[in-house]
């Protein structure tokens, strides 16, 4: 059975603790927080989430996100951690999580908050190539990466991973290049995010004139299909896909470009459903005039079916089928789709990377 997910309670601290900023960040709209550090505050945003929580979610955890955490200076990182370990003292949290840049994990930053319960770190790798990273006005490399996964690692902390899509100077082949690298690193998760034209971000300039172009939707959901994959083959969970859609995202004058789609994440697994409906269909031995019939997993029933069902006008088209149907099976896994008695999972799929396209941001 797999482990109830964490509840997680987001604080936003936006570009607090960054030393720059990176070309694509603008993180008052993509968090709709102002970064307000004010004990009191928090402690009512707190306060209000802890209210939520359902008894089917897991472990409950403060988040710092948004900025660079460990970044901070040492007298902010106490006043939020101080402000935490309360919450645990009185037994309403269990630890605590942060987001940080790779550059930022060192010895002395950890032996700071040696005894802090900091369960999870999540790491704003973005990319595995050192071209992209420098374009993207990172100020780190992708072997600082590799040294901050290690450093977490002896310390016994959960690692995530955070991967962006369609970034300048980035192509398919080095997108897929870095994913691999990243899963050899053996992350706990992985989040994909794709790139945004923000507005007062140094990308709506390039974009502004005519030096970037972002990935269509259709583009980006096809490249963080391969990704997700790829990562569901190496055994490491993809917890997000897209950004979490908040009012600064939805307004068209704050979002510039790029591809967004408040289910973006519903998106990408619709594609993958549609490709194993398409592998199943492909190996039938049952008559070609019996239409049809899948089972998947409940949940999962709008995934294979698609936006307004279009997964399904898809495979009548290509399979010149007249009807087909869907239905729910509890005892299949999450992850698998089932028809004519075959059953094949995600990782079975195993497409392989396709060819590089010709897209260069």
């Amino acid at each position: 059975m797999t482990a109830p997910r964490p509840f997680i309670i987001p604080v936003f601290i936006p570009h607090k603790g960054c030393p720059h900023q990176c070309v694509f960040c603008n993180q008052t709209v993509i968090t709709g927080a102002d970064g307000n550090t004010d004990p009191r505050r928090i402690r009512a945003f707190i306060d209000r989430y802890l209210g939520y929580r359902s008894d089917r979610r897991g472990q409950v955890q403060i988040s710092f996100y948004g900025g660079t955490f460990l970044g901070l200076s040492p007298d902010l990182i106490r006043l939020l951690t101080d402000l935490a370990q309360d919450y645990v003292d009185r037994g309403l949290v269990h630890s605590l999580r942060c987001s940080t840049r790779p550059d930022t994990v060192t010895e002395e930053t950890l032996d700071r908050l040696a005894d802090v319960p900091l369960n999870t770190v999540e790491l704003g790798v973005q990319s595995m190539d050192d071209g992209v990273l420098a374009r993207s006005r990172r100020g780190h490399t992708a072997e600082d990466t590799e040294r901050a996964v290690a450093l977490l690692r002896s310390r016994n902390k959960e690692i995530g991973l955070q991967l962006m899509v369609g970034l300048p100077g980035d192509d398919r082949t080095a997108c897929l290049a870095g994913a691999r690298r990243m899963a050899d690193l053996a992350p706990d998760f992985v989040r994909i995010y794709p790139t945004l034209v923000l507005r007062h971000s140094p990308l709506a300039t390039l974009y502004r004139s005519g030096d970037y172009r972002p990935l269509s939707l259709d583009e980006s959901v096809s490249l963080v299909k391969e990704l997700y994959l790829l990562f569901r083959s190496r055994g490491i969970p993809v917890i997000r896909m897209g950004l979490q859609a908040t009012e600064g995202l939805d307004r068209d004058e704050d979002r510039l470009a790029g591809p967004y789609h408040p289910a973006f994440g519903h998106l990408v697994a619709s594609a993958v459903f549609l490709d194993l409906a398409r592998a199943l269909l492909g190996t039938r031995t049952s008559p070609a005039n019996r239409a049809p019939v899948f089972f998947v997993h409940p949940k999962n029933i709008s995934k294979l079916r698609g936006l307004k069902n279009q997964n399904l006008h898809v495979l009548k088209a290509e399979f010149n089928l007249t009807d087909l149907t869907v239905l729910g099976d509890e005892s299949l896994d999450d992850d698998s789709l089932n028809t004519d008695q075959r059953t094949m999972t995600m990782a079975e799929l195993g497409r392989a990377p396709g060819e590089a396209s010709e897209w260069i941001l």
